[in-house]
């Protein structure tokens, strides 16, 4: 009956099969399942609790040659092993199979909720994050077994979706991240104007999705039986779809506008251009802040610069709390990779604390994830994690880039291509042609050099936060549709590239 209706997810490097099962394969290899339990301790010493956690609902199925094949609970357990697991799990294997797997390893996924052969043992999840419905939900749930599989369902994948250590009292606080933090607590319960909805904008890595989890914890703490919807966007939008598909919009709607006491969704950016689903969710926000119950969304954008989204959701976006996380500074780095630390019962000094967060500075993943390997390093090899050890190994990983320009030489850049000194553009002169020098310097710091507002605003003249806020968008909108104005940009571009040559 037609093309079937259904937004695909695409992973990297893997393929996803039906429901009904895997092709036939051939007897598995004993040096096939060797390797494969090789590479899997290897992964697991990174973060054995993580690891636990997640692989608890992942089946091995087999290794025939480069052709791997595991079984995830539900897409959103798959999508995570995917993302923070899969590399370093393919890498080892790769490793051990030598020239066998020299075109790289293809994995074959099938999303089945019974899991029979879990590749290791779930640890105990405490109670107040599984908890039986109440009693309403439960007559409700009773009228069918499909509704019933439907109202279990979802508490059990929040439980497996939420990362036991993303808490309140493992997040760092810091000037860069104040806001997001006191707001996301205040959005739990936790004391503190509460609004909503409440939006956190930041770039990759920099502890959104930490924060997310940090609230559905302490919701659950506090409240047994609230009833908590923690998805990304775009696992709305394919619960949507198979809404449609199925006929069953009114469990949809159920689920996210009635059963729901508090909503959190991940990365909304990538509904941009899903009409269909856009709508369904402009009708689900409304509906849950008529009932006054707390909205959180998360971006990489701000919601001015979502693109391909409607008016009407962006102006419900920024009706509440707009909280930006920015790129920490070298103490809050520090403190983060210490508490890294601590929680993985990893021994660091202080000089290689710093020393991480000094080559590290721009994702907090991405440091996390160096402590990680250094510590597996160490214990392969035996040897301590020191200064000499650190140094050698980031020399591997995260060679030394060039020094990047400064904000004092973009300011230069700019002021000798349009002809006006330094201290005409630090200055309160509102002039046109000014103004819009200081805009375009504003915005070239923002892009190339990942300031704050805050910074940036100390940089030009004192001047507050929001000044900068609207310079950027400004030209950022301005470059999109104005040929004069990218051919500005372009120039003072290749100016700071032939400096930093």
């Amino acid at each position: 009956m037609g093309t079937k209706f259904r937004e695909s997810v695409v992973i990297s490097n893997t393929f996803e099969l039906p429901a009904a099962g895997f092709p036939v394969m051939g007897p598995v290899n004993d040096d096939s399942d060797r390797y494969w339990k090789e590479a899997l301790e290897e992964t697991r010493r990174r973060s054995p609790a993580s690891f636990e956690q997640w692989f608890s609902s992942i089946q091995f199925e087999g290794l025939d040659g480069v052709m791997l094949s595991l079984t995830a609970r539900d897409e959103w357990v798959r999508d995570w092993v995917v993302a923070h697991f899969l590399p370093d799990l393919l890498a080892n294997l790769e490793r051990l199979l030598g020239d066998e797997a020299r075109g790289g390893i293809q994995v074959r996924w099938r999303v089945q909720p019974n899991i029979e052969r879990p590749v290791c043992e779930r640890r105990a999840v405490p109670r107040a994050r599984i908890t039986e419905p109440p009693p309403s939900a439960r007559r409700a749930t009773d009228r069918s077994s499909t509704a019933d599989r439907a109202s279990v369902s979802p508490r059990a994948a929040l439980a497996a979706a939420l990362n036991p250590k993303h808490t309140f009292p493992n997040f760092v606080v810091g000037p860069s991240n104040a806001l997001a933090y006191a707001a996301a607590f205040a959005s739990a319960g936790g004391g503190g104007p509460r609004y909503n909805p409440l939006f956190i904008a930041g770039g990759t890595g920099l502890g959104k999705t930490h924060l997310m989890h940090a609230i559905a914890h302490k919701v659950l703490e506090e409240r047994p039986s609230a009833r908590v919807v923690y998805v990304s966007a775009e696992r709305f939008t394919n619960d949507f779809i198979e809404a449609l598909q199925h006929h069953k919009m009114d469990e949809f709607r159920a689920r996210y506008r009635v059963d729901c006491d508090l909503l959190l969704v991940d990365d909304i950016q990538f509904l941009a251009g899903r009409e269909q689903t856009q709508e369904e969710f402009f009708h689900t926000f409304n509906a849950l802040r008529d009932a006054d119950r707390p909205i959180v969304v998360t971006s990489d954008k701000y919601p001015q610069q979502l693109q391909r989204m409607p008016e009407r959701l962006v102006s419900r976006f920024t009706s509440g709390l707009v909280a930006d996380i920015q790129v920490p500074q070298l103490e809050t780095r520090v403190a983060i990779v210490k508490k890294k630390a601590n929680l993985e019962g990893i021994e660091l000094s202080d000089a290689v604390a710093e020393l991480l967060a000094e080559n590290i500075q721009s994702n907090i993943r991405e440091l996390e994830g160096a402590l990680i390997r250094l510590a597996a390093k160490s214990s392969l090899t035996g040897r301590p994690i020191d200064e000499a050890f650190t140094k050698s190994e980031l020399l591997m990983v995260a060679p030394r880039r060039p020094e990047v320009v400064s904000v004092e030489d973009i300011q230069r850049a700019v002021c000798s291509h349009f002809r006006m000194t330094n201290s005409e553009l630090l200055s309160k002169d509102r002039h046109k042609s000014v103004a819009f020098a200081r805009q375009v310097a504003m915005y070239l710091c923002r892009q190339r050099l990942k300031c704050s507002f805050p910074e940036l605003g100390r940089a030009f003249g004192n001047r507050d936060h929001t000044t900068v806020m609207s310079a950027v968008r400004r030209v950022e909108a301005l470059r999109q549709r104005d040929p004069q104005v990218n051919a500005h940009l372009e120039a003072i571009e290749q100016r700071l590239a032939a400096s930093e040559e």
